[in-house]
């Protein structure tokens, strides 16, 4: 999987922040810690070291959770492509997503790419950020 790619979309804090769905977040684009508590605005500024070895952990766990949904073979982009979308809208979005139901009906589906596009709003408002990471996730996905 490339980490890379995720970790580009999410920007890097050091210190938490309010994301635009208004959710304390630290690192890469972490809601919450390894050991599952939550991040808080109160929170203590991490290090860059700390922040690479949070997201590697969290990135993993989100990889290893998504290829338990897909019934579909799918190749190196595609598992990074549907990681980073986890990743950024949750677990438990992505496993009640038309996405997720196309690409186990058929992963060659080209309805799948309209799927990424629908995920655009934070907070109820469609952002910028996110129509240019679903449109990267998609054309990752649709890589040969």
């Amino acid at each position: 999987m490339d980490y890379k790619f995720i970790a580009k979309h999410e920007g890097l804090s050091l210190k938490p922040y309010l994301c635009p769905a208004k959710i304390p977040t630290i690192g890469y684009g972490n809601t919450y810690y390894p050991n599952g508590k939550r991040v808080t605005l109160l929170d203590e500024p991490i290090t860059k070291d700390e922040a690479i070895e949070m997201f590697e952990e969290i990135a993993n766990r989100f990889k290893k959770a998504v290829l338990k949904k897909v019934t579909a073979d799918l190749n190196d982009g595609q598992i990074t492509a549907i990681t980073s979308f986890a990743y950024n809208v949750g677990m438990a979005n992505f496993i009640k997503s038309t996405l997720l139901k196309k690409i186990n009906e058929n992963p060659n589906d080209l309805q799948i790419g309209k799927e990424f596009e629908k995920w655009v709003f934070a907070g109820g408002k469609r952002l910028k950020g996110l129509e240019n990471r679903r449109k990267s996730e998609k054309q990752l996905y649709f890589k040969k």
